[in-house]
């Protein structure tokens, strides 16, 4: 008889996913109406902590691809209200990864939803 956990979470290897939340600040991010085409729902999104931050003890920027990917570009942060979690994971190296769940534009400010995921081995 299956699992009826693994069942209803479908593959074990699929990604936990562990927070939806929207962007925040992408209204501060002048190159987003450029850069907004590029962004492809499904994408790999790439945490950063940010533990100097002197607005938020908990700080986690969101960026569009890999640190070594030159066009990569910084899309807002995790909400405030939302990123102590996330935040204490990365802190303890836990290699957690986001994707673009969902975009749009509501008159001048991009909506961006995302999900935060923790691999699973």
């Amino acid at each position: 008889m299956k699992n009826p956990a693994v069942a209803a979470a479908g593959s074990i290897t699929q990604p936990l996913v562990l927070l939806e939340c929207l962007v925040a600040g992408t209204s501060h991010r002048p190159e987003l109406p450029t850069q907004e085409k590029k962004l492809k729902v499904g994408q790999a999104l790439r945490l950063e902590r940010e533990a100097d931050s002197k607005y938020d003890d908990w700080a986690v920027k969101v960026h569009s691809g890999p640190a070594e990917d030159k066009t990569s570009i910084w899309l807002g942060y995790l909400p405030e209200t939302r990123n102590e979690t996330v935040a204490r994971l990365l802190d303890a190296g836990y290699p957690l990864a986001a994707r673009l769940a969902h975009k749009a534009w509501e008159e001048d400010w991009l909506h961006l939803e995302i999900e935060v995921l923790l691999p699973r081995e």
